[in-house]
């Protein structure tokens, strides 16, 4: 796999992950990791320790962040705080999102978000 290009098809090859779940590290730089999400009927994900971000690839359903509750479908963004209780919910068996972990253990702190 060629770390400067990444694709969907590869990522899913990957599947399940290392540990037989359904996350796959494909990248990491730095504090930078990439990875492949894909579970199947549930999500069991607890609190991660940094700051992540999704992009959801394909499937749809809904994606719990803290009390907030939004429906989601290809091409979606989803920010989620490190520290913070976050599920996808709901979901169709196709689901498949990158995720992007960065940033120091605990999360970035400062001005806080600024969606523009």
């Amino acid at each position: 796999m060629n770390p400067f290009h990444l694709t969907l098809a590869q990522a899913l090859s990957r599947m399940p992950g290392p540990y037989g779940d359904h996350y796959a590290v494909l990248l990491e730089h730095g504090t930078l990791e990439v990875g492949l999400y894909a579970p199947k009927n549930t999500d069991p994900q607890t609190p991660h320790t940094r700051d992540e971000i999704y992009v959801v690839m394909r499937g749809s359903g809904w994606f719990r962040n803290g009390p907030d509750r939004v429906a989601f479908g290809p091409g979606d963004v989803l920010f989620v705080p490190a520290h913070r209780e976050h599920r996808f919910e709901s979901f169709t068996d196709d689901l498949a999102v990158w995720v992007f972990f960065y940033g120091p253990q605990g999360g970035e702190v400062g001005q806080g978000l600024k969606p523009r």
